[in-house]
């Protein structure tokens, strides 16, 4: 017999749908938070089979349940841990243990393409290419890669995840991949996947106007409280304001918080190693602890929602050789414009201020870091650059 415990996310579940292709009737699956896996193992260690083979995936235990199974497999019990998350690489250590961030080609793995390649390795299941179109679906959604390949796929396989049970999940999959040469969703699927995709865009159109911007140990974040979607969220609003280091969703109600960046410049798995979670370099979590609470929501409640930069301009438009016009909360006005000396410079109020700046972007992030500024409106851009000339 075998147990599998994994993560209640796509990644996990998709371990699990493979581990019941594998063994079948053989297979007892478990689907964990990260706060729960811990009770699981304990569990395990004290009622199950000692024969039963415990597979452990997409989840670390901590460092009682660690020396537990260390205890256990040594005294003749079975059991493998795979994981993809960097702060798991000290179970290496162990003969039990299988931590890989990266794969040999260079790609960032998931818990299921790990989980695929032990049982191919073990000859515990019979390859295909519909399994493993699915793999690497999972894989790019839970590395991020489909954003950069715009995957869509991927995308919508992790949608559609959430917009049934994991029950039904796993039978769709299930029959799917056993009956099919190549993985696809049916015509319903698609029909409410498109139903989807709309709902997520207006719900990201509203949380765009509830940003707030907060600076913590030299790092600029964005903080939002959303319950839906956050991977989706947390990827408009980064590509949305990228000069913030990365975004803050908190779910209340679930007590967690979610972190996510695009830039490689930071590792939110650090940021959530802070408060007692980690994950990966750009998207991991943490819950929702006394200190995490005090840092994102309390210190930060009073604090104004971001003004998103003017849309439908013709004439204040960025990086042109007239210069851009910004605006604050305090109705000062920032014109960012270019030398001739290829620099970019900034007058707030009509005075330049000291910095220059080698680049417009650079000299944007500047004023939206540091005086949380938008791109005006073309009626104040005009009436600015009227009033400049009158002033010669």
């Amino acid at each position: 017999m075998y147990k599998l415990l994994s993560h209640n996310d796509l990644d996990g579940v998709g371990c699990g749908i493979l581990a019941k292709l594998a063994f079948g009737k053989q297979v007892k699956v478990r689907y964990n938070s990260i706060g729960s896996l811990d009770r699981e193992v304990k569990w395990f260690l004290e009622n199950d089979n000692k024969d039963t083979f415990l597979l452990i995936t997409d989840l670390s235990v901590n460092e009682e349940s660690e020396q537990k199974l260390d205890r256990f497999h040594r005294e003749g019990g079975n059991v493998q841990l795979l994981d993809h998350h960097k702060t798991g690489l000290h179970f290496n250590e162990y003969e039990w243990g299988s931590v890989i961030v990266e794969d040999e080609e260079g790609r960032l793995t998931a818990a299921t393409s790990l989980l695929y390649d032990y049982l191919l390795e073990h000859n515990l299941i019979e390859p295909s290419k519909a399994i493993a179109e699915f793999v690497e679906l999972v894989r790019q959604y839970d590395t991020w890669e489909w954003e950069r390949n715009d995957n869509q796929e991927a995308h919508r396989l992790n949608a559609l995840f959430f917009l049934v049970t994991i029950e039904e999940f796993e039978e769709k999959m299930m029959d799917r991949l056993l009956s099919s040469d190549h993985f696809y969703f049916d015509d319903f699927e698609k029909k409410i996947l498109d139903m989807e995709d709309n709902k997520i865009e207006r719900y990201i159109r509203r949380k765009r106007r509830q940003l707030v911007q907060t600076k913590m140990d030299g790092k600029f974040s964005g903080i939002v409280y959303a319950e839906m979607y956050h991977s989706e969220l947390g990827n408009e609003l980064n590509k949305e304001y990228p000069h913030l280091d990365y975004i803050v969703i908190l779910d209340i109600g679930a007590k967690r918080v979610g972190f996510r960046t695009i830039h490689d410049h930071t590792d939110v798995s650090e940021v959530a190693g802070k408060f007692g979670g980690g994950g990966h370099a750009k998207a991991s979590g943490c819950s929702l602890t006394e200190d995490a609470y005090k840092q994102f929501v309390a210190e930060t409640f009073n604090l104004e929602p971001l003004r998103e930069d003017a849309k439908r301009n013709r004439y204040n438009l960025k990086e042109t050789s007239f210069g851009s016009l910004y605006k604050n909360q305090m109705e000062d006005l920032f014109f960012l414009y270019p030398t001739n000396d290829s620099e970019w410079v900034i007058e707030r109020n009509n005075i330049k201020l000291s910095q220059k700046f080698p680049t417009f972007v650079e000299g944007e992030n500047f004023l939206k870091r540091n005086y949380t500024t938008w791109l005006a409106r073309d009626e104040t851009f005009v009436n600015y650059l009227k009033e400049k000339v009158k002033k010669g």
